[in-house]
């Protein structure tokens, strides 16, 4: 990583062989990168320092667990309640993801539910909050990618 925070070249490769296979070892990216193993234990020690990596979570197949709905949550919400609103939604324990937006919107949600009761306690729960002006809900038919994690660098500049 540069002085000024950015990440150089062998950083990005060390990241992207990281997020093609979160459990490898120093080993691993070092074969992977090109690189010696001190080189990318040291690299990798710096990186996490940083908080540009960190943990190890498994790739997860919600279906398989039983999570067959996902729910695609858009709430607006009075101003002085978002931080109340994004709390609670985190702290449900069925949302994937809690993101606060521009637009129409305030924050959008992503949930996973094992049955579209348990979803629609969630949007009670959500439609009563006192901070919620209004709830949009979209299902997904069909979960098409999930969890891909963008290439680093972006390469949408």
């Amino acid at each position: 990583m540069d002085s000024d925070g950015t990440l150089d070249d062998l950083d990005e490769r060390l990241v992207s062989a990281l997020q093609a296979d979160g459990r490898a070892s120093a080993s691993d990216l070092a074969d992977a990168t090109g690189i010696a193993t001190s080189t990318a234990t040291r690299r990798l020690r710096r990186l996490e320092a940083a908080g540009v990596v960190g943990g190890s979570r498994p790739n997860v197949d919600y279906d398989a667990v039983g999570y067959d709905v996902t729910a695609v949550f858009r709430l607006d919400v009075d101003g002085e309640g978002l931080a109340d609103v994004v709390e609670d939604l985190r702290e449900t324990g069925r949302m994937i993801g809690v993101y606060e937006v521009t637009g129409s919107d305030d924050v959008v949600a992503i949930g996973k539910f094992a049955s579209t009761d348990a979803m629609n306690a969630q949007i009670r729960t959500m439609q009563a909050h006192e901070h919620v002006r209004s709830l949009t809900v979209n299902v997904a038919r069909d979960v098409v990618a999930e969890s891909a994690a963008p290439p680093v660098p972006a390469d949408d500049e």
